[in-house]
């Protein structure tokens, strides 16, 4: 695979909170995710969720891009607290 390809095939989560009240402008970036907005609380957990489901494939041995939707789906929901 040349680096073209390679680079097409990079993946990237998004999480959009949208009950934040306070004003604060709340912004996460990590290689494999960012997270934009929402209120403390929901910022948090959802950072907190998808840094653990990037552990999680890590662990697997596969990369973001190589998850299947269902089973990124599966980890996302087993890492969301409840």
């Amino acid at each position: 695979m040349n680096q073209r390809e390679h680079a097409a095939q990079r993946a990237h989560l998004l999480g959009i909170g949208l009950d934040h009240s306070d004003g604060h402008k709340r912004i996460t970036r990590a290689e494999q995710f960012s997270i934009v907005g929402g209120s403390d609380e929901t910022h948090s957990r959802m950072t907190e969720t998808l840094m653990k489901t990037c552990e999680d494939l890590q662990t697997k041995g596969k990369r973001l891009e190589e998850a299947e939707p269902q089973e990124l789906a599966e980890i996302i929901d087993k890492n969301t607290p409840r």
